[in-house]
């Protein structure tokens, strides 16, 4: 609006400009040229009739081809101020005539998610959200981005988040949770506002520092997540050390009965068997639910897919099962000195991950376009010189937590061309970027997106167990519904589904031997569940009541 007001004055200043030039002008020609000397009022009348083109009155035609020079100019500068302020004026009425306004309150909702703040961050959150049928509503100050979610059908908001009537519009009091993705300085403020509108809502909010946690606690918040820091530690977790276990804390679905993820490496046992060779259920006892296969998550697997270096299997199995099966997948030899480890970029990521490794039996080696504390190499990781000073050469991993793709993946290119048989574990800020770094030569790679969107979901929906948050698998716990009277097999749960029954929940046991041609499902047991998003949501449709 400033900026219209401002357009507008500058082109009455330009009429007025424009008019008093040719009145001066038109006035002396008529005197000199022409002969016929006039009164100023009579010349600005001219003028005007030839800006507008309504004719000329007694003074045409002129007698001297500068006098027609001129009203040719004057003539065409007045069809240039009419298109003008056909622009200035007429264009911006038309506009704010068919503008889409942003919805400014929410329709009735409950139980609901309020989502203060939209980032990239919030993307795969807002997904998982619509592949579940949660409702939620987005808060957007800027009046733009809130016509633009509005015309794309995204329920919004308008209004200032720290405001505590746009929140009330946003049906906080009876929503389920407030998550605030927000900038930090905001999001305190938000957090306020949010607890003097609904004092018993659960408050989410989303940082960048993490010393700023304590902030938002301070001021209400219930949960503070910090995307980047798990991000960091959870890369770490991908590194291979001769003391520190490759296999991420898995979930807890018995007393001695677990879900895992388990690497293979190079030079294991599994490595270059299919899985039919492998009889991995046969050997170790354990439940195979899937697989990542480069950059492909399987499930369930076809038994002749090749088990190669790299390859992440999702088991369940009881600890015993699963140590024996650890030891499978681990190299034959396994070097007992430490490894070298070169991180390259030191923000929030790369600090969480350089802690993350610190204290296991790893060299550790910091790369950093700018000399800090902690840093012990300054260059460009994209730079073969810069990784030659870093020892990449040498080192067994390479840990990518640089924020711009780009720069990753050309850092990927130059690590693997510098040194073939490094691991080279990578941070994508975009999930869409990760095939893209597979193939420059990533062996692992971890999305920011991802692992927030993740991180979001289980923290507001704590029911719905999440394996890990860089991963779409779910952990969930279901009535046996139309399972009533059938056994695995005739119920063909894997086929018609893809998901994996893990347990079975009955009379306050857990039932984890479950033969698929003998265990039958009575009507009040619990069915644990793993698979993917889209896995569950068959299981839920086809066997639910």
């Amino acid at each position: 609006m400033v900026w219209r007001n401002r357009r507008a004055a500058y082109y009455f200043a330009a009429v007025l400009l424009v008019t008093v030039a040719f009145t001066l002008t038109y006035n002396a020609g008529m005197r000199v040229w022409e002969g016929r000397p006039q009164p100023l009022y009579r010349s600005v009348e001219v003028v005007f009739q030839t800006f507008t083109t309504t004719g000329y009155g007694e003074d045409a035609p002129w007698a001297t081809p500068q006098m027609n020079v001129l009203v040719v100019v004057m003539q065409l500068t007045g069809i240039g101020l009419i298109l003008t302020a056909v622009d200035v004026f007429a264009v911006p009425w038309i506009q704010n005539a068919l503008a889409v306004e942003p919805p400014t309150a929410a329709p009735d909702l409950a139980n609901h998610v309020v989502v203060c703040g939209y980032t990239s961050l919030g993307e795969t959150f807002l997904e998982d959200l619509r592949s579940r049928s949660h409702d939620y509503v987005i808060v957007e100050p800027d009046r733009e981005a809130a016509v633009e979610l509005h015309r794309e059908e995204v329920p919004v908001v308008h209004g200032d988040p720290e405001s505590r009537e746009t929140l009330e519009n946003a049906g906080l009091a009876d929503a389920r949770a407030v998550l605030v993705d927000a900038p930090d300085d905001i999001s305190a403020s938000v957090v306020l506002t949010a607890r003097e509108v609904a004092p018993d809502v659960d408050v989410v909010t989303l940082i960048e520092d993490a010393d700023l946690a304590q902030y938002h606690r301070i001021a209400g918040a219930d949960d503070v997540l910090s995307p980047r820091q798990l991000l960091g530690r959870s890369l770490a977790a991908q590194v291979p050390t001769a003391v520190s276990t490759n296999v991420e804390e898995g979930v807890v679905i018995g007393e001695d009965f677990e879900l895992v993820e388990v690497a293979v490496r190079e030079g294991s046992d599994l490595a270059g068997q299919s899985f039919r060779e492998a009889r991995i259920r046969d050997r170790f006892g354990v439940t195979v639910i899937g697989a990542w296969v480069d950059t492909d998550f399987r499930m369930p697997v076809d038994p002749g897919t090749i088990i190669r270096t790299g390859t992440r299997l999702l088991v369940a199995g009881s600890e015993a099962e699963l140590d024996e099966l650890r030891n499978a997948t681990a190299a034959s030899v396994r070097p007992l000195a430490p490894q070298h480890v070169v991180i390259a970029g030191l923000g929030q990521t790369g600090v969480a991950a350089r802690e993350a490794l610190a204290d296991t039996n790893t060299r550790l080696t910091v790369l950093d376009r700018e000399d800090a504390e902690g840093v012990d190499v300054v260059g460009d990781a994209r730079e073969p010189d810069q990784l030659d000073a870093a020892g990449i050469g040498e080192a067994q991993a390479f840990v990518l937590t640089l924020g711009d793709d780009t720069s990753t993946v050309f850092a990927t290119l130059v690590a693997r061309d510098r040194n073939p048989d490094l691991d080279i574990v990578a941070r994508a800020d975009a999930e869409a970027d990760e095939p893209k770094l597979y193939r420059a030569g990533a062996d692992y790679v971890q999305s920011l997106a991802t692992v927030s969107g993740r991180m979001m979901l289980s923290t507001v929906f704590e029911d719905e167990e999440v394996l890990g948050y860089h991963q779409r698998i779910e952990v969930v716990q279901l009535p046996a519904g139309d399972l009533d009277g059938r056994t695995l097999a005739d119920a063909a749960v894997r086929e018609a589904t893809g998901c994996t029954v893990l347990a079975v929940k009955r009379e306050g046991d857990t039932v984890t031997d479950i033969d698929p041609q003998e265990f039958v499902f009575e009507p009040t047991d619990e069915v644990v569940v793993a698979g993917t998003d889209a896995s569950v949501e068959r299981f839920e449709a086809r066997f639910r009541d």
